[in-house]
């Protein structure tokens, strides 16, 4: 019994003396900020289209007054038309439950705006994202069109492919041949999704850089590199509103 005894303390001492594993599991920049950014996407009925934006047109001030709008923006080609997608700053949770029960109550809002599109509007998705920890919003320097591409990751998020899409991404910017608006990475929606939004001053202007990239053994390096963390992407091209931040 007694070296029973001995041996059942010898290893709860061990355990007690062995180090402490205080390390966060992240083998990367984390996220601090409490800034998010909701991604909304709304597909209407092709015959109210028009009705919709004009709509919110006259009365996106109702919305602004309580939150940051950040772009909004109809798509042009990349899967199914008739659709809008927008991009709404919050500081953080509670804020954002701040501005929608505001909104509820705002009588204004909901008779002017909510009501009428309501019956316009076929389907609605949102995503909650960040700002990858290497990114910031940047504003282009004049009008011009928007390329959304949407990168399915393999699962471990920026810790794991972080510095490979960062290489890929500045390789494109750094090299001239686009210009990029901000990177976000999916919290609430399709995990290990990534959003870049990119600037361009037209379509032409895209598709002349793209090619040119594509000969650039820089960025095809790159590239190389990052897709051995992906699973898909698509991409969808974006016409600003009249009434868009980001145009």
């Amino acid at each position: 019994m007694f070296v029973l005894r001995s041996g059942l303390t010898r290893a709860l001492a061990s355990r007690t003396l062995a180090p402490q594993v205080c390390s966060s599991f992240a083998t990367g920049p984390r996220q601090y900020d409490g800034t998010f950014y909701e991604f909304r996407t709304y597909y209407l009925k092709p015959s109210n289209m028009n009705a919709f934006m004009e709509n919110l047109k006259k009365n996106i001030h109702l919305r602004t007054a309580y939150s940051e709008l950040v772009g909004f923006w109809s798509v042009e080609f990349g899967g199914r038309m008739n659709k809008v997608f927008h991009i709404w700053k919050y500081d953080n949770f509670a804020h954002r439950a701040e501005v929608r029960k505001a909104l509820a109550n705002c009588k204004e809002w909901q008779e002017q705006s909510i009501i009428p599109n309501l019956a316009r509007i076929d389907k609605q998705e949102t995503e909650i994202t960040y700002l990858i920890p290497w990114s910031k919003l940047e504003k282009p320097p004049k009008e011009g069109v928007y390329e959304l591409a949407v990168f399915q990751m393999k699962p471990g998020g920026p810790a794991l492919w972080g510095d490979a899409f960062e290489r890929a991404i500045n390789a494109h910017v750094n090299l001239g041949y686009t210009k990029v608006v901000g990177v976000f990475h999916t919290e609430y929606g399709e995990l290990n999704r990534v959003h870049v939004l990119w600037w361009n001053e037209s379509a032409d202007s895209r598709a002349a850089g793209r090619h040119k990239s594509h000969e650039d053994p820089r960025v095809v390096a790159a590239v190389r590199e990052s897709v051995n963390y992906l699973v898909s992407q698509q991409n969808m091209l974006l016409i600003p509103a009249s009434f868009s931040p980001l145009k």
